[in-house]
């Protein structure tokens, strides 16, 4: 288990080299991809991903993020390995990196930030105005998911992907992963 959460740390800072601005004669873009596998917060060797809840998000499991996108244009993807298949899992995009208490993510990135916080308003907690990224794990525990939109991340704005135990705005959190996200622009 210990070669698998060290093998994560390197996939991660192996993918996170890839990223970065690209272009070309047209506009900037921003393309970054990073991940890792999950262990618990108090792991002998620490990882990117945290898991807070072992049943769902077993240890050893991996989580990919992938932020590509030009100004007017960001989507957002996450890929996950060995969760328990056939649960129904939600999925954002959080403030801050995660840290061993799951509050440490802060509330959810929004585009349009709700004066009220913590954040429960509908006209602030959707789809639109946030990342959501919930999926399904699949017989064998894989699940993606996919968001797109016209609006970029604010400079350090956005510091992580929380899974949580069910889809829509909210609910437990069950693991997290810090992803380096950046404006695309």
């Amino acid at each position: 288990m210990v070669a698998g959460m060290l093998a994560g740390a390197v996939a991660t800072a192996v993918l996170a080299a890839g990223g970065g601005v690209t272009g070309g004669d047209g506009p900037p873009c921003h393309e970054m991809r990073v991940g890792a596998r999950f262990s618990p917060p108090a792991a002998f060797i620490p990882s990117s991903a945290i898991t807070y809840d072992t049943k769902l998000v077993p240890a050893g499991s991996s989580i990919e993020v992938e932020q590509r996108g030009r100004p007017g244009d960001m989507r957002v993807k996450v890929r996950v390995k060995g969760m328990k298949p056939g649960h129904a899992y939600g999925a954002h995009v959080h403030q801050k990196p995660c840290g061993a208490d799951p509050a440490a993510a802060g509330g959810h990135y929004q585009h349009r930030v709700d004066p009220v916080q913590p954040s429960e308003d509908p006209a602030y907690v959707n789809p639109e105005n946030e990342v959501w990224l919930d999926f399904t794990a699949g017989g064998g525990g894989s699940g993606a998911a996919s968001a797109r939109h016209d609006w970029e991340f604010r400079p350090g704005g956005a510091g992580s992907v929380v899974l949580h135990r069910e889809q829509g705005g909210a609910g437990d959190r069950l693991a997290c992963f810090t992803v380096p996200f950046a404006p695309v622009g």
